[in-house]
């Protein structure tokens, strides 16, 4: 798939997730020739993050950290890190040592968050999430620009958010912006839109980067509100082509899909992306 690099969204959390499952899905993912391995964010497990995202929940620097260690190849990043749940210095420090320690591998994927509650438990205001975001944002990059002893490459910063804020963040504080599980149609357009709204701030359209669902059916889903990456291999190969011909530089795949018996069970996920991992080589070999 010319110029499309493929990554995969890790579950870190509920029973069942171990160091010993964390570093096979690793060992697999970059086995497979995968480009990028990503993992998600949450601190305080409240009742709800819990309803979706039991523990135990794997903190992401510490276990990127972790999984630098038994990779060698493959990218690490996050998808996506709550930008106000902790001080932006902090976070510029820990992506800053993480990106040395793993050889320049690392990707910063940033979110605003959702759960009310896990920010009540961070004493942090929920209602003013985007404009913390904001200015969190700004404070990293200031830090990586200003402060010599951060001695870091450039971190890409990918910028979440389905909605038209989340665009416009990506546009003025992001390198590229990361819509989450989307349909096919609505990516399309979406597309259009990003560009459009560069386009009226005066800077350059942020990369495209989304991340889509991977879940593999027997029989093809004709529903007009079918998740990309939802289907029989077919249509997720054809979801994944898409994507590439909409100008996406990456695309993250994601196994999770809301049944904790598959983080207890991930060889069917690991089938699929066998699939895909096999589809997207005899592209390249074209």
């Amino acid at each position: 798939m010319d110029g499309v690099q493929i990554g995969v969204n890790v579950p870190n959390f509920a029973p069942g997730t171990d160091p010993d499952l964390l570093r096979r899905w690793a060992q697999i993912i970059e086995g497979l020739g995968f480009d990028l391995l990503m993992v998600s964010d949450h601190i305080a497990v409240t009742p709800d993050v819990a309803e979706q995202y039991p523990a135990p929940f794997y903190e992401p620097f510490t276990t990127l950290s972790w999984l630098a260690g038994v990779t060698h190849r493959v990218r690490l990043g996050t998808t996506v890190l709550i930008v106000p749940y902790r001080h932006p210095l902090l976070t510029a420090r820990m992506s800053a040592n993480l990106n040395r320690l793993s050889g320049g591998r690392f990707v910063l994927g940033v979110g605003v968050g959702w759960a009310r509650q896990e920010f009540e438990a961070l004493g942090v205001p929920f209602r003013g999430r985007g404009a913390l975001t904001d200015e969190y944002l700004q404070a990293m990059r200031d830090a990586w620009r200003d402060t010599d002893d951060y001695d870091t490459p450039t971190i890409p910063i990918w910028v979440g958010g389905n909605s038209d804020a989340g665009m416009r963040r990506a546009t003025l504080l992001g390198d590229a912006w990361h819509p989450l599980r989307i349909t096919p149609g609505w990516l399309a357009d979406a597309a259009g839109r990003l560009r459009a709204t560069a386009d009226g701030l005066g800077r350059p359209t942020p990369a495209l980067v989304p991340r889509i669902a991977l879940q593999e059916v027997r029989e093809p889903i004709a529903a007009a509100d079918r998740l990309a990456g939802v289907g029989t291999i077919d249509q997720i190969i054809a979801d994944i082509d898409q994507i590439r011909r909409l100008g996406a530089e990456t695309l993250v795949l994601d196994p999770f899909n809301g049944e904790l018996t598959e983080i207890r069970q991930p060889e069917r996920a690991w089938q699929t992306l066998a699939a895909v991992a096999a589809y997207h080589r005899s592209q390249e070999d074209r």
